[in-house]
């Protein structure tokens, strides 16, 4: 196997998804610790420095406890390099989770083991259905009151329409949660009831007759696991890898991500079973991570990661090749060739410089607005690749700012802020206010927390008269130009330039589509580059 075929093997590049309160963040802190990144929960060693730094850097986000931003961490086990990619778990940021998922090849996803799926879990694992990502299945805090796993199992395979193999079984709940057995191994594993961090006791085990589990554990429990194993080994079909990443399956680990337990399991299950970089579909063909010319593209922009620095971070994601620091890329939606001379990759809070880079590695690419969601780079080929989209916004305000001599401050604030893709911003063309589109209400809080700590705009939320936007578009441009020049207090333009119309409500849209049957009105756009006319094109309607 060549060096670029053997790196490539190695990489897992995955996505945490779950409901809220779940332990995703947890999760991702103890993986990290396994995976020798950090000493302990929360702290990240880099460069050989012991810093603190939490994978919710964001102020809001340890204010509030949760995450609202992608993270991406990079660190090695198991002969395996990982990119971690932390989603956020609130609802109102669905939008950068979807483009997040678009950069990854396989899924954890977390469940509460006392609440089961929930509401937010299922509509992200509708989401990696869309792309056939493969999904493992971690089962959290069994070390409270838990529900039954044979209904957990049973909830998972009839909600999700999935077939569930488990690869490990707990042995006990709450109290009395002793640890697991693991069934591909043939290993048992006891929780260690002091630190949360101290690695779990591991017994090999020849099989579940093994004198070894009746001397270690109460007789009750044995005989509980023997008949709990009987019935898996009848009920459920063996892993299948093939199924697994296609998709179908999902092999199932428990354990407690705050004692650290069932965490190792589960990281060593992921280097076994989850997929290398997978191809990736531009619009003029596939891509194969195997192909020695460097291809990616953005899927995630951050401003201001670092407070001392006003900079500007893209996140690519390598589709193919092997990556070496200075290169030489095309940005084909201008077609200019940029220097990537200062790329990293990350550690939680923290970068260092990355040297060299293969498909399926995530890398931080610092500029000045040059680089957007959705952009390709490649070695020299005009290439677009595909399912990076932007979403209407289903809440719109108008912006008012305190201090009016800021004005040409918070447009380019709101600017740089609408190209991270959290928010769109829409200049009206008749009065030229700024109309804010989110997804969920807290994204204005952050905004406006954003706006205050990083630009030093002190800004309200007013309401804006409208509550649909839509972009437009038309095969015919004349009927758009006449639409345009009969719409103008309805229509405004996005950070992109692109036009929308601003509806009162439903109503109103439905009217102008049937008033203006020639125009089409886009709920998603797409950002492709075409190499003929490097537009922008919007790929499906609503």
């Amino acid at each position: 196997m060549s060096t670029l075929a053997s790196a490539i093997e190695s990489r897992r590049t995955f996505a945490i998804i779950s409901h809220p309160d779940a332990g995703k963040t947890t999760l991702t802190e103890k993986l990290l610790l396994f995976g020798g990144a950090v000493q302990q929960a929360g702290a990240v060693k880099a460069r050989g420095d012991q810093r603190r730094a939490r994978s919710d850097w964001m102020k809001v986000e340890q204010e509030r406890g949760i995450s609202v931003t992608a993270s991406v961490m990079t660190f090695e086990a198991d002969g395996c390099t990982f990119n971690l990619l932390d989603t956020p778990g609130h609802e109102d940021f669905s939008e950068d989770t979807y483009r997040t998922l678009t950069a990854v090849d396989s899924a954890i996803m977390v469940i509460d083991a006392a609440k089961g799926i929930e509401a937010r879990t299922l509509k992200l694992f509708e989401v990696c259905r869309l792309r056939d990502v493969p999904i493992v299945t971690f089962v959290n805090k069994m070390d409270r009151e838990a529900r039954d796993p044979f209904e957990l199992m049973d909830e998972i395979e009839k909600t999700l329409a999935l077939d569930v193999t488990p690869a490990t079984w707990p042995i006990g709940q709450g109290r009395d949660f002793h640890g697991c057995y693991d069934l591909i191994h043939d290993e048992l594993i006891l929780i260690d009831r002091g630190a949360g961090n101290k690695l779990p006791e591991i017994e090999k085990c020849s099989g579940l007759d093994d004198p070894k589990i009746d001397a270690k554990l109460p007789a009750e429990l044995v005989a509980k696991l023997r008949e709990d194993v009987e019935m898996i080994r009848g009920l459920c079909q063996p892993f299948d890898e093939e199924s697994y990443r296609a998709g179908h399956l999902t092999p199932i680990f428990f354990g407690s991500a705050l004692r650290s337990f069932g965490v190792r399991e589960l990281l060593q299950g992921l280097a076994e079973m989850a997929p290398s970089p997978r191809p990736a579909r531009a619009s003029t063909r596939e891509v194969a991570p195997v192909e020695p010319k460097v291809a990616g593209f953005v899927f995630k922009i951050q401003a201001n990661m670092d407070k001392n620095h006003r900079d500007r971070v893209a996140f690519v994601r390598l589709v193919s090749g092997e990556f070496k620091r200075g290169m030489k890329m095309k940005h084909v939606r201008s077609g200019r060739m940029l220097a990537i001379n200062n790329p990293v990759q990350f550690m939680a809070g923290d970068r260092e410089t990355a040297d060299l880079a293969y498909a399926g590695d995530i890398l931080g690419i610092p500029n000045h607005g040059t680089l957007r969601i959705g952009d390709t780079l490649t070695e020299g080929e005009d290439l677009a690749f595909l399912g990076v989209p932007s979403f209407a916004p289903e809440m719109l305000r108008r912006v008012k700012l305190d201090d009016p001599m800021k004005v040409k401050h918070l447009r380019r604030a709101l600017e740089q802020l609408a190209e991270e893709g959290a928010s769109q911003v829409f200049r009206r063309q008749i009065g030229g206010d700024y109309v804010v589109g989110v997804v969920g209400p807290l994204q204005f809080d952050v905004l406006k927390s954003r706006l205050s700590a990083e630009y030093g705009l002190d800004i309200e939320f007013e309401s804006a008269n409208f509550e649909l936007a839509r972009w437009v578009d038309a095969d015919d441009k004349k009927a758009l130009a006449e639409f345009a020049d009969g719409n103008k207090m309805n229509l405004a333009e996005d950070h992109d330039g692109a036009l929308v119309y601003l509806a009162r409500n439903q109503w109103y849209l439905q009217r102008a589509k049937d008033d203006w049957p020639a125009v089409k009105f886009l709920a998603t756009r797409e950002q492709i580059t075409d190499a003929g006319d490097r537009l922008t094109a919007a790929n499906q309607t609503h």
